[in-house]
């Protein structure tokens, strides 16, 4: 067991102290963590209709007429959403359309830009 310093892995401060019995402590953050625990972190993949992996900022292009409840109006195919953010669920893209406000989109009903 090594009492050496630890960096922090919530601040990213390098003065992580050896506390007690497997366990670092930060100063800068008052954090506790043990370093041996393994940490499954989720990641969360979208795809849209192409195949295309998406990330949170990216700039998408609706494929086809979308129908908006409550708008007598649809989305219109070709309409480019920029600054998306990605979310868990169904509809798991957070954006807003210009004329429309905030939507939740479907994946399957867009393209990369």
């Amino acid at each position: 067991m090594s009492e050496t310093m630890k960096a922090c892995p919530q601040c990213d401060s390098p003065y992580g102290y050896f506390l007690k019995e497997e366990c670092y402590a930060c100063p800068e953050c008052s954090h506790e963590w043990n370093p041996d625990a393994i940490v499954e972190a989720t990641v969360l993949i979208v795809k849209d209709s192409n195949g295309n992996i998406l990330v949170d900022g990216d700039s998408v292009i609706v494929i086809k007429d979308l129908a908006v409840k409550g708008s007598s109006s649809p989305i219109k195919g070709g309409t480019k959403v920029k600054c998306i953010r990605l979310s868990e669920g169904d509809h798991n893209i957070s954006c807003k359309i210009q004329g429309f406000g905030a939507m939740a989109l479907k994946s399957e009903f867009v393209r990369k830009a």
